[in-house]
């Protein structure tokens, strides 16, 4: 019966390999009909999947806890953080509440925007938020000031400010006791700075609180959620290109401030920027040094030219069957294209190399083909199967972004197949290679050839002690889940990113806890609080001042002695001489150098009245000299109203209650379905792995419905490497079965897949030795390197068995030409990557060009040490 079985199939792949001889145009015409329906179908159903969220199953527990804390909290979830800094804490206030107030506006490109720490409640209860130790601080300092506001209140002009110097120093101004040496050293930096034709802002938060009003205000953080079209390419792209003209006015309008852009959104949107503009280089380089291996391999422009042709027309069908069965493509399943050219070429270059040598001896036209095709045709069915059930081994597994890829990638390798044994060789029937000389001159000299063979003890011994050290090194073994280490380490978003994970209150690393009560979320909060990877926890009780009743009475004294015309400093300062205030300055300091002054430092004074003649006698000389006087005067006031208004505000403070809170508040911390959210910082620097695996095992140890970008980034990578364990050793155990099945010989499959295993095992040693861990991005190479190292092991396995070359042609035959010149393509093709500026990619390549090269390796020299002396060939069950 299975001599039936066998003869039924000989001959029905005897029919299949002869059709492409008969009906050649009718193939060709096929295809091309074909694929131009396909391309019409492409260009009208492919969509692109650009939602990184959507990569993992949803159906794991920490994609659930997101999906939830999405819902309730919308307006957190794929946001953008627009980093606000400056050296000047009012200038920092200022550019982030006009950025907000803008993007509020800007409806179409951000669905909201918010200030997580700025708002009017804040800004009337901020005084009661302070410590009660801090507020007598500030109030102490505010109490010394009140003269000097006073005065200012009443003279709100330069002429005013100087003369309340004056009088200082000339000992007229007994009630004012606050020290003179911060505001004249103010005054000093600030003729400096215009006089050096540089823009200098006085802080007068600075001046008189010495920046104490609750927090340390150089940055602030205002959070954007922009409208994302994730059909296309760059979903962000009209956010982010608002937010980049933005900076260049704000830049205009407030000097000194940065912006900076980071968060989900902006490191993706520079992700995808980073790796298309690296993608096109490295595309173009790929693409002639592939075409350059092809010719050095064939050494005919017109294989070279069929072989170009197959391969697209395998691409675009692939790619339609990829619109059909999944209607798009992901971040992770475009890498398709790359695996399809790197695996597709292959058995195109197998089949032109083998049907050269057949032209070479002389073989007529039709019989070199189909000679071609029946002796290499079963390789090439042998080599899809199992480089196929290295991708579809990803469908069941939970990284769907991967799953998807197995599925494309898989009915890819079988669409490569078909391509390469039907219209590869009708096109070969159309325009024919002429007879060769069977005189063509080997790439490397004959003692390279008969290496493995002469010394195949020596190699046998050498493969058993390298795979020996390579599994002590696997002990070392990595995977980085953290995806900021595979973006471009100098694009804005990531230094931005790294910077704020430094911070123990606007890290961007920071979770959030749900719970259906309040008492529940203060009491999560306790047991966060005690772990010493929390900064502080924050929920919505937290936002009720303690000790208000204290605060409220130091408040309540302060309104008594302030001054009651703080609303004076809404109004526009009044004019006045700005030169004749400064000669009268420079002439009182005169006066006054020398003599010891219980209000300021003598050596102050001397320079300052040094600084003060030398801005008058620049500023006179000037064709523009009002012009030099207004930028002081800018200078000296621009910053004050801010910091007088911030101040009336604090002095409002009212008692408050949990109930108090207004809406747009509360939403932050309790949903309109009454879900509750405790925030949880980091003490430690998340950008050092080791502390981020403790904060998330902290977190999840304590509650299992936390999530953050840290849990995301740590559970992700779990997922990741489970999946890619799971499919591995599924694929593994299916190609070691089908080779069974297929050869009916436990020697030639342990043949096939010993240098596969061996080459696995060095791949992974070296990336450890090399500091290159598996991440998101390298990691989707392992099945091309699977299925390049299967296919190699069958070709010349093959090639060896059942053509019984002799030992020393066997590395001169178009089997073993095939192997070398398919690796050198995927190489060429791949290697450009790892100079790739966007860190993921290059890790990708580099993995790909270690791994190639050992495939390489291992199946020209490991693998025919392994047969040599072996005369006789096992029975198989293969044709």
């Amino acid at each position: 019966m299975s001599k039936i079985i066998t003869s039924i199939s000989q001959r029905g792949l005897h029919f299949l390999f002869v059709l492409p001889l008969r009906f050649p145009w009718q193939i060709l015409l096929l295809f091309l009909v074909v694929s131009g329906v396909s391309v019409q179908y492409i260009s009208q159903h492919l969509g692109i999947n650009n939602n990184t969220a959507e990569l993992l199953s949803q159906d794991l527990p920490f994609q659930q806890v997101r999906l939830k804390l999405d819902k309730e909290f919308p307006f957190d979830a794929a946001a953008i953080l627009v980093v606000v800094e400056s050296a000047v804490p009012e200038q920092t206030a200022r550019a982030a509440d006009y950025i907000n107030q803008r993007l509020q506006a800007q409806t179409d490109l951000f669905e909201s925007s918010y200030m997580p720490d700025d708002n009017p409640f804040f800004r009337q209860q901020g005084f009661l938020y302070l410590s009660l130790d801090d507020l007598e601080q500030l109030s102490n300092k505010l109490i010394d000031a009140q003269p000097f506001i006073g005065y200012l209140s009443k003279h709100y002009h330069f002429a005013g400010l100087i003369e309340i110097i004056t009088l200082a120093l000339e000992g007229q101004e007994q009630e004012l006791t606050m020290s003179l040496d911060p505001l004249l050293k103010a005054i000093d930096e600030a003729m400096v700075a215009v006089k050096a034709g540089q823009t200098h802002y006085v802080s007068w938060q600075s001046l008189l609180a010495e920046a104490n009003f609750g927090r340390d205000q150089t940055r602030r953080l205002v959070i954007a959620k922009p409208h994302l079209n994730f059909n296309q390419l760059m979903p962000a792209q009209a956010a982010m290109a608002h937010l980049r003209g933005l900076s260049d006015e704000v830049a205009a309008r407030y000097p000194g401030v940065k912006l900076s852009f980071t968060g989900e959104v902006p490191l993706e949107h520079e992700e995808l920027e980073t790796v298309m503009q690296g993608m096109v280089i490295s595309s173009v380089v790929s693409l002639l040094l592939v075409l350059g291996a092809l010719w050095l391999g064939y050494r005919s422009w017109r294989l070279l030219s069929v072989t170009f042709i197959v391969l697209i027309i395998g691409l675009i069908l692939t790619t339609a069957f990829a619109t059909v069965a999944v209607g798009h493509l992901n971040l992770i399943s475009v890498a398709f294209a790359t695996l399809y050219i790197g695996l597709g070429v292959d058995y195109a270059t197998h089949f032109c190399l083998r049907y050269k040598e057949c032209r070479r001896h002389d073989m007529p036209e039709d019989q070199a083909l189909l000679s071609t095709l029946q002796t290499i045709g079963m390789p090439l069915f042998l080599c899809a199967f199992t480089t196929a059930i290295g991708f579809f081994a990803f469908i069941p597994t939970d990284f769907k972004g991967v799953s998807e890829l197995g599925l494309i990638g898989g009915v890819g390798i079988f669409i490569g197949l078909i391509v390469s044994l039907t219209l590869l060789p009708a096109l070969l029937k159309l325009l024919p290679l002429r007879r060769l000389r069977n005189n063509e001159r080997p790439l490397f000299p004959a003692w390279a050839y008969a290496l493995p063979f002469r010394y195949a003890g020596a190699i046998r011994i050498g493969a058993v002690l390298l795979a020996i050290g390579a599994c002590f090194t696997l002990t070392q073994l990595t995977f980085d889940s953290n995806p900021i280490n595979l973006r471009d380490q100098s694009t804005q978003s990531v230094i931005a990113f790294k910077k704020l994970l430094q911070s123990k209150i606007d890290s961007p690393f920071s979770t959030s806890a749900l719970t259906d009560s309040l008492s529940h979320a203060d009491q999560l909060a306790a047991e966060f609080a005690k772990l010493p990877s929390v900064h502080e926890t924050i929920t919505l009780s937290s936002l009720v001042a303690e000790q208000q009743e204290e605060k409220l009475e130091i408040i309540d004294n302060l309104n008594l002695i302030m001054p009651a015309q703080l609303d004076r400093f809404e109004q526009l300062l009044e004019p006045s001489d700005v030169r004749a205030a400064l000669l009268k300055l420079a002439d009182t300091l005169q006066t006054t150098a020398g003599q010891p002054s219980p209000v300021a430092a003598s050596a102050l004074l001397n320079q300052l009245h040094n600084d003060t003649r030398a801005f008058i006698e620049y500023a006179d000389q000037q064709p523009n000299s009002l012009e030099i006087y207004a930028r002081l005067q800018q200078s000296l006031f621009e910053l004050m109203p801010h910091t007088m208004l911030q101040i009336r505000d604090g002095l409002s403070a009212k008692p408050f209650g949990i109930d108090d809170l207004p809406d747009y508040v509360r939403k932050q911390w309790v949903s309109p379905q009454g879900v509750y959210r405790v925030l949880v910082a980091p003490e430690q620097d998340l950008n050092n792995p080791e502390h981020l695996k403790t904060f998330v095992n902290d977190m999840l140890n304590t509650y299992p419905e936390v999530f953050g970008l840290p849990i995301g980034d740590v559970k992700s990578g779990e997922a990741v490497v489970e999946a890619f364990i799971e499919a591995f050793s599924s694929a593994l155990l299916a190609i070691i079965l089908l080779l069974l099945l297929q050869t009916r010989s436990l020697k030639t499959t342990l043949l096939i897949i010993t240098p596969l295993l061996l080459a696995a095992l060095l791949t992974a040693a070296t990336n450890v030795l090399l500091k290159n861990p598996f991440n998101f991005a390298n990691i989707i190479v392992l099945p091309l390197l699977l299925g390049v190292g299967v296919d190699s092991g069958i070709h010349i396995v093959y090639r060896l068995l059942h053509l019984h070359d002799e030992e020393d042609a066997l590395l001169q035959s178009s089997s073993a030409r095939g192997v070398f010149y398919s690796a050198l393509t995927t190489l060429c093709s791949f290697s450009s990557l790892a100079f790739n500026s966007h860190a993921g990619t290059a890790s990708m390549g580099l993995l790909l060009s270690i791994g190639i090269s050992l495939m390489l390796i291992c199946s020209l020299l490991v693998l025919p040490a392994m047969v040599h002396q072996k005369a006789k060939p096992p029975e198989t069950g293969a044709s």
